[in-house]
């Protein structure tokens, strides 16, 4: 699959005629909403858990050189936290462009912080999508963090504030806190 996923995800038609749309967020979309929303809230989703495995050859790398973001894996018996937006459909273009490269828009349940829980969308990056990098030890995908950057800036300001929106939420993450530790334990050897 192409990594442009604008025209695939402009044909999703599960949510046509709702007046808004309940998005949630795992990655930068936790910490950079810069969407406009009518509601903000914690969420999760089950069955999902976040990986650093997609490529970002627009925002944390380049076509030459890209990044690594996360996607979601599914993973039986997982809960991934992240952050639920209620959007209004105008909202798409924005998204789908911003999540372009090989993020596919899914609907699933979402779970709010209260156990009320409603029917919404997540863009997740398949393994099938060409920007996809796939699975690698937490050190070498720090290290792979540590040297790219692109034109939203260094790969590692996005490890770093997702961490600190993870932390800042009350949410634990293994995989992205073993990221970050490696990171920092190259920043004080280097």
């Amino acid at each position: 699959m192409t990594a442009n996923t604008i025209a695939i995800n402009q044909q999703m038609d599960d949510f046509d005629g709702h007046h808004s749309v309940w998005l949630f967020g795992y990655g930068s979309l936790i910490y950079k909403a810069d969407f406009p929303y009518l509601e903000r809230r914690p969420a999760s989703i089950s069955g999902w858990t976040r990986r650093f495995w997609q490529g970002s050859h627009d925002h944390r790398g380049t076509p030459e050189a890209p990044g690594r973001v996360v996607t979601l894996i599914e993973h039986a018996g997982a809960i991934c936290h992240g952050m639920a937006y209620l959007i209004t459909p105008e909202v798409f273009a924005h998204l789908d462009h911003r999540e372009k490269n090989g993020y596919l828009r899914l609907a699933t349940a979402i779970t709010f912080a209260d156990g009320h829980s409603a029917q919404g969308l997540v863009y997740i990056a398949m393994p099938d999508n060409a920007a996809y990098l796939g699975a690698a030890s937490e050190q070498e995908i720090a290290r792979h963090i540590a040297g790219s950057a692109g034109p939203s800036g260094p790969n590692a300001d996005y490890l770093n504030l997702l961490a600190h929106a993870l932390r800042d939420m009350g949410q634990s993450d293994p995989h992205v806190f073993a990221i970050e530790q490696h990171l920092a334990d190259f920043s004080k050897a280097g």
